[in-house]
């Protein structure tokens, strides 16, 4: 007899329709807070930094690299030379390599789709838009508006969040005082509670969680971020999907 087989959501082609973009929001409002600080500390910073405001809003609206221009602004010297952009750029290239996989991991679902609205597409990749798109595609979604939807909202907030932070440098000057350095590591904690599939699927995430900790204690700079990515992405990958009902040998006298 014919072994049943489930639907292969995570291949299923990608289009674009209204009904995703309201869950798509929906999804990735949990991160909204967590980037409203996360704004407001940047644009602080850059204030701290002497950057003008016009400064700040442009590379707001053309960068959205997140926690890379921190670590940019941080280093940010006082006069510019060629050996000090090179740095800027290592580190910029440090600090958001991680994304290079999470954009091949949605391959298999916006590479159906059309070049000239794929690619466009994952300018809007995050940290977070990408743990919840994931999320939804593992549960048979194949909405691209879905993924976008949520992007789009994470940008415009990233981008307007700046100018308060900016004015507001003086009483954002530690960040620590009200409790913004913990938004960003309590909102992924969140949010993989409900991605959770049980002490196996869970290995990649200790194997990933300990190297970065053993590279940021060892190293010095953001080599933890790529280490702690590739491991746990290597893990995985070598890592056998365990047996199903559906593959299981037929039991003695039923027809093969």
């Amino acid at each position: 007899m014919t072994t049943p087989t489930t639907p292969d959501h995570f291949h299923a082609p990608a289009y674009w329709s209204r009904n995703a973009i309201m869950p798509g929001i929906v999804a990735i409002a949990p991160m909204l807070p967590g980037t409203l600080a996360f704004g407001m500390a940047f644009g602080a910073l850059c204030a701290q930094k002497n950057f003008t405001l016009t400064e700040v809003q442009v590379m707001m609206a053309f960068v959205y690299g997140g926690l890379s221009q921190f670590v940019a602004v941080s280093s940010w010297p006082d006069t510019l030379t060629v050996s000090s952009i090179a740095t800027l750029a290592l580190l910029t290239l440090t600090v958001n390599i991680r994304f290079a996989l999470m954009s091949a991991s949605l391959r298999p679902w916006f590479g159906t789709l059309p070049a000239w609205q794929s690619y466009p597409s994952m300018l809007l990749v995050t940290d977070g838009g990408w743990l919840a798109a994931t999320r939804y595609r593992n549960h048979g979604g194949a909405d691209a508006s879905f993924f976008v939807s949520g992007g789009v909202v994470l940008y415009v907030l990233w981008f307007v969040s700046s100018l308060p932070g900016y004015l507001l440098a003086g009483q954002l000057s530690d960040p620590k005082k009200y409790g913004v350095d913990l938004v960003v590591p309590a909102f992924y904690a969140a949010m993989l509670v409900p991605a959770w599939k049980g002490p196996r699927r869970a290995i990649p995430w200790a194997v990933s969680g300990a190297v970065a900790l053993a590279v940021h204690w060892l190293m010095p700079g953001w080599w933890f971020i790529i280490a702690g990515a590739v491991s746990g992405a290597i893990c995985a990958g070598l890592m056998d999907d365990p047996p199903t009902g559906d593959t299981q040998a037929p039991q003695h006298g039923e027809a093969a």
